[in-house]
């Protein structure tokens, strides 16, 4: 018996590693050569050598543009700020905006909170630096996939909640808060995603396991610490005051539950009003793909994103 649980276990950690590296796992670098205007590896705090954003700006103009901030994904566990994922955010450049790219502490270095801890310090580190690099401080977006989804989710609904900051970071009398969300296909309520699994069959339940990439993050297994897992969900901070949330998610996502989406949606609503809350789901589409990075479905991102950030 006690064999047989090892190897589900086993068989369960595989399985997640192998659609990890599938999905994420060091997607090519970005070709940024192309763009004139830049500054790379800047540090927004000195704990960890992760603690680094890109900046890049239109080609022309002198601002204050309207900052994109582009989130990575990677299971919590691996990812960069100067990877493929960052290709979409790059697009907004020809719209007006400027996009910094961060890096953040992974759940290899460090538990949570201290992803959401680095992502608040790098905003406020933006706010700081807004006029040297041409930004607007009080027009911040972020953006982010699957991880990276979870943490914009998380930072557009916690505000400036004080237990998710570390002030000693930086930049303590800036704020982390933004002014817009893009959330593509991110986990949020990490204890209904096998229950939810289990209901569509979309894929296979084990986030609950302990070596599920959500029990990384935690640094326990999520079942047995609620609580704590509960802090790590944007749910739990909605409020009237937080800003309009563009969500997208596949309706065939083989990593994160559609329904994560769909309930989160549910719940913004009636704090910030249907106006302010866009949920759409991609008929067929996976955990990411070509599907969220057409013409059509950008030029959406960038129509929601001027009606917020260009008003």
């Amino acid at each position: 018996m006690i064999n047989k649980i090892i190897y589900r276990r086993v068989v369960t950690a595989v399985i997640f590693i192998f659609f990890a590296l599938v999905d994420f796992a060091q997607p090519p670098a970005a070709n940024t050569n192309h763009i004139k205007r830049k500054w790379l590896n800047m540090a927004y705090a000195t704990i960890s050598p992760a603690q680094q954003l890109d900046i890049y700006l239109p080609d022309d103009g002198d601002g204050p543009f309207p900052v994109i901030i582009s989130i990575h994904g990677g299971a919590f566990m691996f990812g960069d700020k100067a990877d493929g994922q960052v290709n979409p955010m790059l697009e907004s450049l020809k719209h007006g905006y400027a996009v910094v790219s961060i890096n953040y502490r992974l759940s290899g270095e460090a538990l949570f909170p201290k992803n959401i801890n680095d992502v608040k310090a790098a905003i406020r580190w933006i706010r700081a630096n807004a006029t040297a690099y041409k930004m607007n401080a009080d027009k911040i977006a972020v953006w982010g996939g699957s991880a990276g989804g979870n943490i914009s989710a998380l930072v557009g609904t916690s505000g400036d909640v004080s237990e998710l900051e570390d002030l000693s970071l930086g930049n303590s009398n800036q704020s982390s808060r933004v002014q817009a969300v893009v959330d593509w296909f991110g986990p949020t309520n990490f204890l209904l995603m096998d229950e939810q699994f289990k209901e569509t069959g979309n894929g296979k339940p084990g986030h609950s396991d302990t070596n599920s990439p959500e029990s990384k993050l935690m640094g326990q297994k999520i079942t047995e610490i609620p609580a704590k897992v509960q802090l790590a969900n944007p749910e739990t901070y909605i409020s009237k005051d937080d800003p309009p949330f563009l969500i997208e998610h596949g309706t065939k996502d083989q990593l994160v539950p559609t329904q994560q989406s769909v309930n989160f949606a549910a719940k913004l609503i009636p704090a910030l009003g249907k106006e302010n809350v866009t949920l759409r789901l991609l008929e067929g589409a996976k955990h990411g793909g070509p599907e969220f990075e057409t013409t059509e479905n950008l030029e959406l991102v960038f129509r929601f994103l001027d009606g917020v950030l260009k008003q």
